[in-house]
Parts: structure tokens; C-alpha cells; sequence
């Protein structure tokens, strides 16, 4: 089954992450499929803004698979982050607009997914953090970014507390452009697509490229740190540990 879904909207391509089950967990194969089908969508002259969202109605997604990441170790980091990098990336190449429908639990890589894109939906219920610390990882990748959107106070409340959020705080501190309704996520960051949509193209490309221009030096030492924090993380057998007890006490209840 593949992991990203794409379905047409008009001028509008809606992208789900589809791992429903998994609460859209991103995994190696989403790590690939991400990436392939942005690139074709930015091909697409059909195509004028994307909306990302999550399959089912439980999560955005939930952020990296543990199960994919405890079976991990120091010598799988590189090509880990690589793949995580290169996801990111692909996002913040596009030089068509992009939405974010937190339509569920958008949590760690997941959030990130959204945080890469230009607006961001949400809803007041909405449970939305950084909770790498919990499962023994730095959090690296998530800090990193956040630095763009937060003051380093609550940048730290959330990275060091791996605590969520409600979608209400999450917009007042903002995090979240829009709030709605949870039934309105989807048909608000669709009107949200169209209203970019309807820009200039010419002028939306260049405002993209110059904002884009304006992070690319962090965007790339990104890449550097978390390769350089998270094998420090699996060298001390902390992040195995530490996912190993929250898989077996999710099979338990």
C-alpha cells in the first residue's frame, strides 16, 4: 500500500500521508514517497498549490515510527536523517504553496511536516508537540526548526518537556495559521490553497525563494546536528531502551 495518497481538487492537490494504521507514522517508505510525489505535483502545470494532510481521522501523523526506530543503531543514523533531511527538503523546494491540514496528532516528524509548509490549519483539540526526549532522542531536527517560529523560551518548553500542545495555543503562539473547527480542517485549508492559488505566480515564486534563501544556511546545518546529536543518542543505548519499554507497554494495553 503506498504511503502517500494524491488526489485532485481542482487547481488543488490534496497529499495524505496514508499509514492510518500506524497513525500516519513516517517511515523509510514515506521517507521516499514524499519526496517523488511533490516532484511530480511541482511538474505538474495543472497544479497550483498542494494541501497536506493525514489519512483517517486519528492523525496529521504521529512522527517516526518507533518500531522502524528501535530497530535502529549508531550506523543507521546517517542514512536515517539523510532520508528525514531530504523529506523536509522536498517540501521546502516547491515553488507552488502549501497548506497543512492538522487534521490529527501532529507529533515530532509529523509536526515537522507541517512546520515545513508555508500555513498550517489546525483545530482547538488539536495535540500537536516535539516529544523526542520521551523516546530517548535529542531533539535535534524539531528544535532546530522551531527556532524559525518560537521565541527560545518556548522552543525549550517544548523540547525539553516533550509536552503537547492544544491547536488553540498552538495558534496563539503561532504555530497554527487558521483555526476551525475539527470537520472544517480539510475545506479551510483548501479555501486557504485557492486564496495562494489565485496570487501571482511569478511574484509567489519569488517571495518563496527569497523566504527559503533567508533559512537555507540552518536548513543545512540541520542535517550536520542531528546526524552528529542522534548517533551520540545511540551510542549511549538510550533511544533503544527507551522505545523498546513504550512498544511493549503499548502491546500490553
Amino acid at each position: 500500500m503506498p504511503t502517500v495518497l494524491v488526489e485532485q481538487a481542482g487547481e488543488i492537490a490534496v497529499v495524505r500521508l496514508n499509514r492510518p494504521a500506524a497513525m500516519n507514522a513516517v517511515n523509510a517508505a514515506m521517507r521516499r514517497e514524499l519526496p517523488a510525489e511533490l516532484a511530480r505535483l511541482e511538474a505538474d502545470r495543472g497544479v497550483r498549490a498542494i494541501v497536506i494532510a493525514g489519512a483517517g481521522d486519528r492523525a496529521f501523523s504521529a512522527g517516526q515510527d518507533l518500531e522502524e526506530a528501535a530497530g535502529f543503531s549508531a550506523a543507521d543514523v546517517d542514512e536515517w536523517f539523510t532520508g528525514q533531511h531530504a523529506m523536509y527538503g522536498a517540501i521546502r523546494a516547491l515553488d507552488k504553496p502549501t497548506v497543512a491540514a492538522y487534521n490529527g496528532v501532529a507529533a515530532g516528524a509529523g509536526y515537522q511536516v507541517g512546520l515545513y509548509c508555508d500555513l498550517r490549519v489546525g483545530y482547538p483539540e488539536l495535540k500537536i508537540g516535539q516529544p523526542e526526549v520521551k523516546a530517548g532522542l535529542g531533539s535535534i531536527l524539531g528544535t532546530s526548526q522551531m527556532m524559525w517560529h518560537l521565541p527560545i523560551g518556548l522552543n525549550a518548553q517544548l523540547s525539553l518537556t516533550g509536552e503537547f500542545i492544544s491547536g488553540q495555543r498552538a495558534y496563539e503562539i503561532g504555530l497554527v495559521n487558521y483555526l476551525v473547527p475539527r470537520a472544517e480542517v480539510l475545506a479551510k485549508a483548501l479555501e486557504v490553497a485557492r486564496l495562494l492559488a489565485g496570487q501571482p505566480p511569478n511574484a509567489l515564486r519569488l517571495t518563496k525563494e527569497r523566504l527559503r534563501e533567508l533559512t537555507q544556511a540552518d536548513f543545512d546545518d540541520i542535517l550536520v546536528a542531528a546526524k552528529k546529536y542522534q548517533k551520540r543518542a545511540y551510542e549511549s543505548g538510550e533511544p533503544q531502551q527507551q522505545m523498546a519499554a513504550f512498544l511493549a507497554a503499548r502491546k500490553k494495553g
